[in-house]
């Protein structure tokens, strides 16, 4: 009888010691994550209307919270945003959010993530569309920073948007995007 209680005892233990550490990896990949999420970048980002009249120069992305290129983004504009934060503007436009119509038309923001490069005039110089190296983008912020040409040769893979819907947060599912 206490060989089977022994077992029984070592078992428990098993199991409570798998469920820490299940619980202690959970609470770290949380963690890790929590600061580079789409949304933690969108409510440090600036405002439209502040970054229009602030005198610096723009990025602006257009993303959505389903969007897996955003989504893989998001770290490498986290890191970006700490390096340029004080020379140039971060703002994030939800196309999710019927706000943004106008300037969805406006630009022309087809597929996301749609970057736009503004100048302190809030003039637009340039866009990239779709995934985009942290080179690159280092790179066009270092340009837009100091007043040199961009260099936006190329585009990577996006997530399209359904044009033809009347407002996009009104469509059923919003992974029905195209």
């Amino acid at each position: 009888m206490s060989e089977s209680w022994a077992k029984r005892l070592r078992n428990g233990l098993i199991a409570l010691a798998a469920v820490i550490l299940a619980t202690g990896l959970f609470l770290a990949n949380q963690s890790r994550s929590a600061g580079t999420s789409l949304e933690a970048l969108a409510q440090r980002a600036v405002p439209l209307e502040q970054a229009q009249t602030n005198a610096k120069p723009s990025l602006v992305e257009f993303y959505a919270d389903w969007c897996t290129s955003c989504r893989s983004m998001a770290p490498v504009l986290a890191s970006l945003k700490e390096e340029f934060a004080q020379q140039v503007n971060f703002v994030m436009l939800n196309v999710d959010n019927p706000k943004w119509l106008p300037e969805l038309s406006r630009y022309r923001v087809n597929g996301i993530p749609h970057f736009l490069f503004l100048d302190q005039e809030g003039e637009l110089l340039g866009s990239a569309i779709g995934e985009q190296p942290e080179s690159v983008l280092r790179a066009n912020l270092l340009a837009l920073a100091t007043g040199e040409p961009l260099d936006l040769a190329g585009s990577g893979p996006v997530s399209g948007l359904d044009r033809n819907s009347p407002v996009l947060i009104e469509q059923p599912d919003p992974r029905s995007h195209g």
